[in-house]
C-alpha cells in the first residue's frame, strides 16, 4: 500500500516544497533588513516548515536528544551526512542554536531561499578544490560562532554517504573549526536513514519513512585537548550510535 503512496504524495510534497522556498526568499529579505538575529529565526522557521512539508510523504521521525543540549547555546554540531534533507532537520533541531553551515559555494546561486541564506546568513562557502580557502573559511565561521553566539554545523565526511554507511572523517576542516572556537562545546549528532529520502533523487520519495536521530551530551572542551584525536572519537562514536540504531530497530524497537 505504501508502494502506492510514493508518486502521488511525491507530486503533493515537491509543489509545498517548492512554494517554501518561493516564500522565504522574500520573508528573508524583510527580516534580513531588521538585522541578523530576526533573520537567524527566519531561517529557523524555514527549516522547520521544510521538515513538516516531508510528513506530506509520511516521514517519521525519532528523536532521542539529550537533555544537557540546552536552547539559546552556541555549539559545533558534528553530524554524519546522509542527504540535504539534514540540512533543513538540523536547523529545526537546533531551533534556537541558529546554525551556520559549512557549504561549497555552488549551493549559494539559483535555489529559492537557500542560496540567499547561504550567502547573507552568515555560513561558510568553501571551494572544494582550494584546500587553502576551505581551511581559511571554516576557521572564520569558528570565529563568528565565539563572536555572536550562534553555532556551526560541519558533516567531516564531505560528501553525502547515499546508502547511509558512514564515510571515513576528512579532520582539517572540522579541526580548523574546533582550533577557531576553543570555547564552544561539541554536540556529537548521529543522523540515519535520511538517504532513503533521496534514494531516488526524490522521484519518488518512498512513503512513510522513519528517520532516526541521536543527539549526544555536549563535550566541554579543554585547553590540552589533541583536535585530531577528537575528530577521530567523534566517528567512532558515530559509528556506534549507527550500530546501536539499528541493532535497535533489527530488534523491533520503534518499527522500520
Amino acid at each position: 500500500m505504501a508502494r502506492l503512496l510514493d508518486w502521488p504524495m511525491t507530486i503533493v510534497f515537491s509543489i509545498a516544497f517548492g512554494l517554501i522556498l518561493l516564500v522565504f526568499e522574500p520573508l528573508q529579505w524583510i527580516a534580513k533588513a531588521f538585522g541578523k538575529r530576526p533573520h537567524d529565526w527566519m531561517v529557523a522557521c524555514l527549516g522547520t516548515a521544510l521538515v513538516e512539508s516531508f510528513r506530506i510523504t509520511g516521514l517519521r521521525l525519532t528523536i532521542d536528544r539529550s537533555p544537557r543540549v540546552r536552547p539559546r547555546t552556541a555549539y559545533l554540531i558534528v553530524s554524519n551526512h546522509q542527504s540535504m534533507f539534514d540540512i533543513a532537520l538540523l536547523l529545526h533541531l537546533f531551533f534556537t542554536n541558529f546554525p551556520k553551515f559549512v557549504s561549497k559555494r555552488e549551493l549559494a546561486r539559483l535555489i529559492p531561499s537557500v542560496s540567499y541564506n547561504l550567502r547573507r546568513g552568515g555560513n561558510c562557502l568553501i571551494d572544494r578544490d582550494d584546500a587553502e580557502q576551505a581551511t581559511g573559511a571554516i576557521a572564520e565561521l569558528g570565529r563568528r560562532v565565539e563572536k555572536r553566539g550562534v553555532s556551526a554545523v560541519i558533516f567531516p565526511e564531505g560528501t553525502r554517504a547515499r546508502r547511509g554507511e558512514l564515510k571515513p572523517f576528512k579532520p582539517r576542516g572540522t579541526v580548523a573549526l574546533l582550533a577557531a572556537a576553543p570555547a564552544t562545546p561539541i554536540v556529537p549528532v548521529t543522523i540515519d536513514h535520511s538517504w532513503r529520502l533521496m534514494q531516488r533523487n526524490f522521484w519518488p520519495i518512498p512513503f512513510g519513512v522513519r528517520v532516526r536521530v541521536r543527539i549526544d551530551d555536549p563535550i566541554t572542551r579543554t585547553p590540552d585537548e589533541d583536535h585530531v584525536d577528537l575528530v577521530a572519537h567523534l566517528h567512532d562514536q558515530i559509528d556506534a550510535n549507527l550500530v546501536r540504531m539499528r541493532a535497535a530497530v533489527s530488534d523491533g524497537d520503534g518499527g522500520g
